[in-house]
């Protein structure tokens, strides 16, 4: 599902990655606003309220919502970075940017209860999430060539009108892959939306302890890989044990 790249990767890796990182998305979407009524998977609304800012003369909430901004940037940046010098076939190096996220999240459910709406907690907090979405974000894209991104749903829903327009289009030969495509759209809408919806579910029952279940979600899509790969070369090893023992 990760550890895929370029012909390597079917729509069913693509699918899952969609699946997982989407629902984690969602959760962090709803709980980012929910607790530091910010919005913390992508930076589209910041720019009009740093306009706004900027307009108003209000320097101070500008250099904070300017600083969210390149946070978000900085996330890319450093995930693109890690991936750039670990190599992108090797088999765990999606892994660190993930493991920096899980720590950020961390952060939140354990110390969220200390976030009292100033704009230095905003800094901190609403901050820190940026720049979480921000690595996953540029993970997940360059992951599946461009083809998923999952931190919000602005570009998602404009390629899903584009390719439902082109199932009209007689003309078109692949329309298998077409749907293909299609059903990838409504699958990150789809578990984007679930997350949201079940992590603002949570976050009114248990507060900032309910960044634990991105949290959990990450882990699985860590440990989807590690183990899968583990199980497989079991099977590997076993399979020639037992083509030995026959032809002997």
């Amino acid at each position: 599902m990760l550890r895929h790249l370029g012909a390597k990767r079917t729509p069913q890796h693509n699918l899952k990655l969609a699946t997982l990182l989407g629902l984690t998305a969602g959760f962090v979407n709803a709980e980012g606003f929910l607790g530091f009524s910010v919005l913390t998977t992508n930076v589209t609304g910041h720019a009009a309220l740093l306009a706004e800012r900027i307009a108003l003369a209000d320097w101070h909430t500008a250099q904070v919502v300017a600083l969210w901004m390149f946070l978000f940037l900085a996330g890319a940046f450093i995930s693109s970075l890690i991936l750039l010098f670990t190599g992108h076939n090797q088999r765990y190096s999606y892994s660190i940017a993930i493991f920096i996220e899980i720590i950020i999240l961390l952060f939140s459910a354990l110390y969220g209860q200390r976030y009292d709406g100033s704009l230095v907690s905003k800094e901190i907090f609403a901050g820190s999430l940026l720049f979480a979405m921000g690595l996953q974000n540029s993970l997940v894209s360059m992951i599946s060539g461009s083809v998923v991104r999952t931190t919000h749903l602005t570009g998602t829903f404009t390629d899903l009108g584009i390719e439902l327009a082109q199932l009209f289009d007689k003309k078109k030969n692949d329309h298998q892959a077409l749907r293909a495509k299609i059903k990838l759209r409504f699958a990150i809408i789809f578990f984007f939306m679930t997350g949201a919806v079940l992590g603002a579910y949570l976050f009114h029952h248990v507060g900032f302890k309910a960044f634990f279940a991105p949290i959990s979600i990450l882990i699985y899509a860590l440990l989807y890989d590690v183990f899968r790969i583990k199980a497989k070369r079991f099977y590997k090893k076993t399979t020639n044990s037992l083509k030995n023992a026959l032809k002997s």
